[in-house]
């Protein structure tokens, strides 16, 4: 399955369908998704795109990795699979709370 793509470096007025239209001038895309920061709800500069054929995908990263898009270089390649990490909030008590400022 070489045919999810890793696009970095994206600008942050640039919408799924934006990114699309970009990518579908290599094949056909089926899917795009965007990651948007939970927080402020904005772009984070990051997203995927899947496209229909692993040849596809090889023509879209020697079209477009390191070619402008919307005024910056972006980066593509193949997406790797995303890695399992322990789920662990570490230490909530990060210091300098709690005691008494008056003494």
């Amino acid at each position: 399955m070489e045919n999810k793509l890793y696009v970095g470096n994206l600008p942050y007025a640039a919408s799924e369908e934006d990114i699309k239209t970009h990518f579908s001038k290599a094949g056909t895309v089926t899917s795009v998704a965007l990651i948007i920061d939970r927080a402020s709800g904005r772009a984070k500069g990051f997203g995927f795109v899947e496209l229909s054929t692993d040849e596809e995908a090889q023509k879209a990263i020697s079209m477009f990795n390191g070619q402008d898009f919307m005024g910056r270089s972006i980066t593509v390649n193949v997406a790797r699979p995303r890695e399992e990490r322990p789920r662990s909030f570490g230490d909530r008590n990060r210091g300098g709370g709690g005691g008494r400022r008056d003494r």
